[in-house]
């Protein structure tokens, strides 16, 4: 084992901090010690940092197979920010490119070399690595191994041959999200050899989480959170490329400029969005799931979901792409009982991976849950989350409250089902108690039954929402391979068909008053925001001039603190977190340079 400070010390040098965050210690140690790692770190808590720092450490290369280009690129051009020798192959690089870095890891100058999971099982690369010393393979998004992950890849299921090929060299595979099945299909795909195993919390105690009840189409809703983030960082996902456009076009119409990014999209158009908003040239995006997995910024202070997404595992993974850099985020879902009938469409449409109706069941169920966000997302994962309220969404802050079914609406939906037989699924009742005459009402005859149009008065989607709020509290039940509502015993008695009748309490998520929610920027003193918005665009200037990413010099937190301490001098600067040496010889005396500037217009 390493003694602690030269741990503490090459931290301090390359990355500017002075302590490591929780299992960050313990998974570079297993690292050095030459033990297989499986760690599960959430988005945020610094992942790439365990597995590079050892690198500067250990003799040889370290191998990290990363899945996405766009990724590698950013990884590396922070390593040289940090005076760190990095190299990434990839198809994007054309000849000269890949024979230079190529060289450059023959020749033992390359510490971290990232690779796509395709490259890697080529001849020729395996062939290079034989060549030189390899320290130690790293399977980043090691969740795309899995069946059972939310991004799944082909490719990452052969990875378990660099136990064969390279006997003796250590794999350590990292994610930010890995439920149990997937935390075991990993070890057992990789083979890797009585790994030790690093679980830290999954909760971001930096993120919002609301689910407000979407309206009409959501825009004016959208625009809402848009406008209290002003100038602010975003990512607004949908479920379907054209919901994409739409609302793309709509924004950009009403003066919010954004990118779209989906998978209809020309590569190079796609390519080029997606460098735009992680170089910081847009700020907003409106994107498929199709977009996420390879963005390095650390600044996304608002994700926005149009639609329920498809299961908890995509709702944490898309979230946790806010607030990187530890500031306050938010994360808001827009939901209606709909989504999950799209989403069961759209499953029906290819083939279904194992367990997906059962994830989306449980990803609604956490929507319409009157209970802590926070605390139902650790325990999907199998932690423990502290008693109390959180302070950080909708439930706790009390913004979700009961609405009182004064309508008889629940009343209705039950005698809607029994008077079909419980034969027919959430959309067919819908329709029928709307008075929509679909293809099926008129199939079956049920615009003759005397429920047909019973509540004419509302919305199909509405009425979707009362439906997927009994299920929940426990009245109708979904059975069979055809999804039909049935009443249960306590539904019968709510609608008053058996002794002891009542109404029904339904919880829906809809804002009790003004957002209690603060944007990033207030986090910094009053008296600093103008500072830290002078730096802020130091730092995107030198980034653009470089052709890198503005977190490769320095992130969010690091010049918030820049701001409130508002240091002088070198030595002062080289005190601020986030700060190496090579960051310090490069940006220390332009940073101070401008704290200079600002504090003479105070």
């Amino acid at each position: 084992m390493v003694d602690i400070e030269v741990l503490l010390n090459t931290l301090k040098k390359y990355w500017g901090y002075s302590s490591f965050r929780e299992f960050q210690l313990e998974a570079i140690n297993s690292i050095l010690d030459e033990h297989d790692t499986l760690t599960i770190l959430p988005t945020g808590g610094g992942k790439s940092l365990c597995f590079q720092l050892p690198a500067m450490i250990k003799e040889g290369v370290a191998v990290v197979i990363s899945p996405l280009i766009s990724l590698m690129k950013d990884q590396v051009d922070s390593l040289k920010e940090c005076g760190i020798q990095g190299e990434c192959l990839n198809s994007s690089m054309n000849k000269k490119e890949q024979q230079l870095a190529e060289l450059n890891v023959e020749a033992g100058r390359t510490k971290l070399l990232y690779i796509s999971p395709e490259r890697l099982l080529t001849d020729s690369l395996r062939a290079l690595l034989r060549r030189v010393k390899v320290a130690y393979f790293v399977i980043d998004e090691a969740h795309c191994i899995s069946h059972w992950g939310h991004d799944f890849r082909r490719e990452y299921r052969a990875l378990g041959v660099l136990k064969e090929e390279f006997p003796g060299v250590s794999v350590h595979a990292f994610t930010a999200t890995a439920t149990p099945e997937v935390k075991d299909d990993v070890l057992l795909q990789l083979k890797l050899d009585t790994p030790h195993i690093y679980s830290g919390k999954v909760d971001r105690p930096n993120l919002t989480y609301r689910i407000i009840g979407r309206k009409a189409d959501g825009m004016r809703q959208i625009v809402s959170i848009i406008e209290r983030h002003a100038g602010e960082a975003g990512i607004i996902y949908c479920v379907r490329r054209a919901d994409v456009e739409a609302i793309s076009s709509r924004l950009n119409f009403q003066g919010f400029t954004n990118l779209p990014y989906h998978a209809g999209l020309a590569d190079k158009v796609r390519k080029e969005n997606q460098n735009a908003f992680s170089k910081g040239k847009v700020n907003i995006v409106v994107a498929t799931i199709a977009f996420g997995m390879g963005i390095d910024r650390s600044n996304i202070r608002f994700v926005i979901h149009a639609a329920m997404p498809k299961s908890i595992e995509h709702y944490q993974q898309e979230t946790g792409r806010a607030g990187r850099d530890s500031l306050p985020s938010e994360c808001v879902m827009l939901y209606s009982g709909e989504d999950a009938s799209l989403w069961e469409w759209i499953m029906e449409q290819g083939p279904e991976i194992a367990g997906s109706r059962d994830k989306l069941n449980k990803l609604r169920e956490f929507c319409e849950a009157p209970s802590c966000r926070h605390a139902a997302l650790s325990g999907y994962f199998g932690q423990n989350y502290p008693e109390g309220k959180c302070g950080a969404c909708d439930h706790c802050l009390g913004e979700a409250v009961p609405l009182q079914d004064t309508d008889n609406t629940s009343e209705a939906i039950i005698e809607g089902v029994l008077a079909v037989e419980e034969k027919f699924g959430a959309d067919h009742i819908s329709s029928l108690l709307s008075g929509e005459l679909t293809e099926g009402i008129r199939k079956w005859g049920h615009d003759s039954l005397p429920v047909f149009g019973s509540l004419g008065n509302a919305t199909k989607r509405r009425i979707r929402g009362k439906i997927e709020g009994l299920i929940k509290a426990g009245k109708l039940s979904r059975e069979g391979a055809y999804r039909t509502l049935q009443v249960t015993t306590e539904g019968f008695t709510a609608a008053g068909l058996r002794p002891g009748a009542r109404k029904l309490v339904l919880s829906s998520s809809r804002p009790s008053g003004p957002s209690k929610f603060s944007p990033a920027r207030t986090a910094v003193k009053i008296g600093a925001e103008r500072l830290f918005n002078m730096l802020r665009l130091k730092r995107d200037m030198l980034a653009a001039s470089s052709g890198v990413a503005p977190d490769a010099i320095f992130n969010d937190a690091t010049l918030k603190e820049m701001a409130t301490k508002r240091p002088l001098m070198m030595d002062e600067m080289s005190e601020i977190s986030g700060v190496g040496e090579e960051k310090l010889e490069k940006y220390g005396r332009i940073f101070l340079d401008a704290i200079k500037a600002g504090l003479n217009l105070e």
